[in-house]
């Protein structure tokens, strides 16, 4: 983690932890400085939304609750409360969902015009007749059922279920015991046999099976054969006549083991199939039998009987056991399923069953006052006797009394509903004999279908009212689901030819796209869904009217309008979507997302745009010094349009989600709506930002936020404020990669401001602070509110990389890219980094402006130190101490207080303070003619603030001044020389000169020198390459040695050469030996200058040719050695100009008569330089 990022997230958690604390006194007064703005549009907006969407996003991506789960569940029922109720929006009815609306028991009347419905629906056929009918199979029960009631309260039940008076009664019931019995049937199928005694020598068997009635023994029927196995599958249906006393009489089912003709040799045959001993012996007994009589007899493997009276007249599937005569143990078991039946017309029998099925539900509707939707097709014990009964009597097949049940179940469910989930159980019959065309006659099918369209109402009722319940009710979950599975099922199915499914009677809402009879479950549901919404939407717009001529409350509807929308859509998501799409593989979510799209983009986009490009007024905010804009009503607006504007981004995201593969939705281009209002904002937010920044340092008590920073609490608003900005922007998410850039430009430049104006009114704020006075004298100090203020610009300004960062700035770069080209982005990022560059620069130049500043106010202080100390460094004097102690408490305060970067910053401003005073301290020296000891103190002094400097940063001073002050200490240095030590250090300057040359139009003169003891050898080899001198371009050369300090060699001759006519290469050849005493022996920086000099014929005038220097140091002690000694080779150089320190220096002290005579010599010098 870079330093950057490592500060901005210390920022996150200093917020977050103030999140968890109470506001403090001066932080709610700079929120009440601007209303709380940025807490509005920043963390508070963010954490109202944040929960909401948390929640849509769990329940669209995690995988949803099992229908069951959703069914089972009555705590959501407890728990959730109706959005509706909260905004007015209850609903009158609350019916269970479908078309009606009506109580759950019917009033009396109602029973009574249901009753007559019936007799109505009746008409035709003779009801005395039916009467008579049941009333004779009840006389004539068949099956094990004819015990368990006495027969009068039989009679009883049906006469108050068919309303039929005494005398009526007893006149049907003589002529039913009088009438002729029909032919009865055991209709019997063989499912399965398990676990066969083996009779096979292999261990198997070849099983089949053999009825009969115990009465007509000779009446046989057999089933196939089973070969090999002890587990036959049969699957084999039988129907026996049965006599006239089915009570009495009993079913005998036999188990064989067919035994085929064979041959001994084919039987020999089998000889390795054999298992075991057993099966040999048996083997060997077949062989035996066949050999000794041919027969080829089947083996018995056992039976069962089963008495008639024990078959209840709805049939039963057992399980009987086989037994054989001898043995305890069973042969095995058999699987039998037994019912009863008559040879009565089929299509007679149907329509009798569905009048009797009409009658009987009604009467136990009444009988039992059941709630709507939860009859489930249980009757009563003596309704279920009678229903059986007459099942059996008339031979119908389960499926046959499923056709009668829809029937007759689904005319009854449009007066009194019923159970869905009776009818899924009922449909679940007939789908396999519909799609296999097993019906006893079409009438069935036509009468299945007409049904049908009489229960397909109800379902999609369901459907289009869902939100009638709340969304957790258990009971309306359960409906829903056994409709959606009832409309799954019959969309299985198809029509019959130019049979309409939807008549307009019916579906007065279905808008049909032609007028076609064609059918489309699917378009049915769709609209189902659609329309459902499209009137749930518009109950929530005429609770919540648009006419006010406040924008707010405008706005404040739409809100509610939306919030009311996505509230349905997470109910959807949560409890419906799931049913739906196992169902139906239906997106219900997804559907009513779409119709919410248009709706909303109906309502609210022309509201938004006419409050943003006509209600609101722009601010202008060339004048930033003007603080009195208070227009609370237009940004309580704004605050209002920016939640609208956060939940219609929340609702798009949404629509990802719910409506993958699409991506263009009428919703879409919702930003581009609030553009005015967002730049409106954006002035506003610079405004609010300008003013909060003063008030935060209006209330600064700029004292450090805690020990372990170096900044105040104003820096940390600040940074509050561009957080809250940052959320603003990261909410505000928009979509559009050229409006973004736009946007973030504005923002980016605003926070620059910021910081700009943040330095320029911290620095205001700091600039009368630290003067101090007392008795010696008036002076300032530098105190702890400087240095905070230097910080908290210096942290200002390094948040604005980070702050960049944050704001996504790359990726809404890469984003232009794809969407303008590389090249225009990059134009693009170049403005912007501009604009970084450009206000990180003024926060730079800000705090460099507040350093020179403060290190002006220490100059006078520092400049009167350097003076005092020049003037009373060597005399007892406690200003000394008074000008060292503050600077030390300067530096310690600075050090202390200061970060460690504007610390260097500022020992740099200080010595570039420190440089320019010495300048002009120095100069003006010169002018008042200083005496060298003024000067030399005075690098004493300054020396001593180095090293205070260097003992208060605990380390090696490094300043970009660092040279400069060097500079000025090499000028201090030079002019505290006397004028024998300054003249010495010209000529080791211009030793250093001649080291670095390279190259000279003057020559070379070789020389051999070193010590041996106290004494010095020189001897002077020659020259080459002279200057001519003389007319003819010859030279008359001589070398003369001079040694400096001048003062310190008074007693050292000056020797010279011999003087060689007429040459620019004469060869000296010459030793001098000078004895030195031990002063003069150990000055390593005495000069040995040696000038090269033309004679002049009369020896009055010799001319000068050039000059070259040897220091002390360079020249080797060979005392107790011996060899040769390196000859030197030095450059001979002539002064150029008068330009040097030391020269300059000398040229000041007019009055010293050493340094005149030097500057004589010197001018003749250079000036026979410049004339050569």
């Amino acid at each position: 983690m870079n330093k950057e990022d490592l500060m901005w997230k210390n920022i996150w958690d200093t917020l977050q932890d103030d999140k968890m604390k109470p506001l403090s006194q001066r932080e709610i007064k700079i929120q009440d400085s601007d209303g709380g703005f940025f807490e509005r549009f920043g963390s508070i907006l963010y954490s109202q939304g944040e929960n909401h969407d948390e929640k849509v996003k769990e329940t669209a991506s995690l995988p949803s609750p099992s229908i069951e789960a959703v069914v089972s569940s009555k705590l959501i029922q407890k728990s959730e409360a109706t959005i509706e109720s909260r905004f007015g929006l209850e609903d009158e009815g609350k019916d269970s969902g479908n078309e009606s609306t009506e109580a759950d028991s019917d009033s009396e009347e109602k029973k009574e015009e249901n009753f007559k419905k019936i007799q109505n629906s009746l008409v035709g056929m003779n009801i005395e007749e039916l009467y008579e009918e049941i009333l004779y199979e009840i006389l004539h029960n068949v099956g094990s059922d004819e015990s368990k009631i006495d027969p009068e309260k039989m009679y009883n039940y049906m006469q108050e279920a068919f309303k039929i008076p005494e005398e009526s009664h007893v006149e049907l019931l003589e002529k039913a015991k009088f009438k002729e019995p029909p032919e009865l049937r055991l209709n019997i199928e063989i499912i399965e046999a398990k676990d066969l005694n083996s009779k096979d020598p292999n261990g198997l068997a070849d099983p089949f099976v053999t009825l009969y009635i115990a009465s007509a023994p000779t009446t046989r029927y057999t089933s196939s054969v089973k070969s090999g196995t002890l587990n036959p599958k049969y699957e084999e249906h039988f129907s026996l006549p049965i006599s006239e006393n089915p009570n009495d009489d009993t079913l005998v089912v036999e188990v064989w083991d067919f035994d085929p003709a064979e041959t001994i040799g084919e039987k020999m045959n089998k000889f390795f199939d054999v298992k075991g001993a057993k099966g040999f012996r048996k083997l060997m007994k077949e062989i035996a039998v066949t050999a000794s009589s041919g027969k080829h007899d089947n083996e018995f493997v056992g039976s069962a009987s089963v008495p008639l009276k024990t078959i209840p007249a709805s049939g039963l599937t057992m399980w009987y056991n086989l037994d054989k005569k001898g043995k305890t143990r069973t042969q095995g078991t058999i699987k039998v399923r037994l019912n009863f039946s008559s040879e009565k017309n089929d299509q007679v029998a149907s329509q009798e069953h569905r009048h009797l099925l009409k009658i009987l539900l009604y009467n136990e509707l009444e009988l039992s006052k059941v709630a709507h939707y939860w009859w489930s097709g249980k009757f009563s014990q003596m309704a279920e006797i009678i229903i059986t009964q007459h099942q059996a009597q008339s031979g119908l097949t389960d499926i046959d009394v499923a056709f009668a049940q829809w029937s007759v179940f689904t005319e009854v469910h449009q007066q009194h509903p019923l159970s869905f989930e009776l009818f899924e159980s009922i449909l679940d019959v007939l789908i396999r004999p519909i799609q296999t065309k097993n019906v006893s006659h079409d009438e069935e099918i036509s009468l299945f279908w007409e049904a049908t369209k009489r229960l397909l109402p109800s379902c999609f009722g369901i459907i289009r009212k869902l939100r009638k319940k709340l969304a957790g009710d258990s009971n309306a979950m359960k409906h829903l689901i056994k409709a959606l599975n009832i409309i799954a099922k019959i969309s299985m199915l198809e029509p019959p030819d130019q049979f309409d499914l939807f008549p307009e009677q019916y579906y007065g809402w279905l808008k049909k796209s032609n007028s076609s009879t064609s059918w489309d479950i699917r378009e049915a549901i769709n609209q189902a869904v659609t329309i459902g919404t499209e009137e749930y939407y518009e109950s929530i717009v005429d609770h919540n009217e648009l006419n006010s001529d406040d924008n707010d409350v405008r706005l404040q509807q739409l809100i509610k309008i939306i919030q009311l929308v996505r509230s349905d859509l997470q109910r959807a998501i949560e409890h419906h979507d799931k049913v739906f799409q196992e169902t139906m593989n239906y997106q219900y979510a997804g559907m009513l997302y779409k119709v919410y799209d248009k709706k909303l983009m109906e309502q609210v986009k022309p509201v938004v745009i006419d409050i943003c490009n006509s209600k609101i007024e722009r601010l202008d905010l060339l004048d930033r010094k003007d603080m009195k804009h208070n227009r609370y009503e237009e940004i309580n607006m704004l605050t209002t349009l920016f939640e609208l504007y956060l939940l219609l981004k929340r609702f798009a995201v949404l629509g990802t989600a719910l409506c993958p593969g699409i991506t263009e939705f009428e919703i879409s281009d919702y930003y581009e709506w609030f553009t005015n209002g967002v730049a409106h904002w954006l002035d506003i937010s610079l405004y609010k930002a300008l003013t909060r920044i003063k008030k935060a340092i209006e209330l600064d008590s700029l004292i450090a936020v805690d020990a372990t920073v170096k900044y105040s609490s104003s820096a940390v608003d600040t940074l509050a404020i561009f957080y809250q900005i940052r959320i603003f922007w990261q909410q505000l998410a928009w979509p559009s990669a050229e409006g973004a850039f736009i946007f973030v430009s504005k923002i980016v430049d605003d926070i620059c401001k910021c910081c700009t104006f943040y330095g320029d009114t911290m620095a205001e704020r700091v600039d009368s602070l630290g003067m101090v006075e007392t008795i010696y004298e008036k002076k300032f100090e530098v105190t702890s509110e400087w240095c905070l203020a230097i910080n908290n610009i210096d942290y200002i300004r390094q948040s604005i990389h980070s702050f960049v960062k944050e704001m996504g700035v790359d990726d809404i770069i890469r984003n232009m890219s794809d969407f303008r080209g590389p090249l225009d982005a990059q134009r693009c990022s170049d403005t912007l980094q501009n604009v970084i560059e450009n206000a990180i620069d003024i926060g730079k130049n800000k705090i460099y402006e507040l350093t020179q500043k403060l290190a002006r106010k220490m100059s006078p202080a520092m400049r009167r130190f350097l003076v005092e100390g020049a003037e009373l460094f060597d005399q007892d004097s406690n200003s000394m101490d008074r000008l060292m102690m503050y600077m030390e408490d300067s530096l310690k305060t600075l050090h202390t207080e200061l970060n460690d970067d504007n610390f260097m910053r500022m020992l740099d401003v200080i010595w570039d303070e420190l440089a320019s005073i010495l300048y002009d301290l120095v100069h003006s020296s010169f002018e008042k003619r200083r005496p060298p000891a003024f000067y030399s103190n005075l690098r004493s002094t300054l020396q001593v603030m180095v090293e205070n400097f260097k003992c208060q940063n605990d380390q090696q001073i490094q300043s970009t001044d660092k040279e400069t002050l060097e500079k000025i200490d090499k000028l201090l240095e030079i002019h505290g020389f006397e004028t024998s030590d300054l003249i010495h250090q010209y000529y080791k300057d211009r030793y250093t000169i001649q080291q670095n040359m390279s190259d000279t139009p003057f020559g070379i003169l070789t020389v051999q020198c070193f010590f041996q003891g106290k004494t010095l050898e020189i001897e002077i080899m020659n020259a080459k390459h002279l200057l001519p001198m003389d007319t003819d371009g010859k030279c008359d050369p001589f070398v003369r040695i001079h040694f400096f300090p001048e003062e310190k060699f008074l007693s050292v001759g000056q020797p010279k050469t011999k003087v060689h006519q007429k040459t620019l290469f004469p060869l000296f050849d010459e030793k001098f030996t000078i004895t030195l005493n031990d002063e003069q022996r150990k000055m390593n920086e005495a000069v040995i200058l040696f000038s090269v000099k033309d004679h002049d014929y009369f020896g009055y005038a010799n001319q000068y040719v050039a000059e070259a220097f040897l220091m002390f140091k360079d020249i080797a002690d060979i005392t107790g050695e011996s060899g040769s000694i390196k000859q030197l080779h030095l450059t001979l150089t002539r002064p150029q100009n008068d330009d040097m320190e030391t020269v300059k220096a000398l040229q000041y002290r007019v009055g010293d008569k050493l340094a005149k005579e030097f500057l004589k010599k010197l001018k003749t010098k250079i000036s026979d330089t410049q004339a050569k």
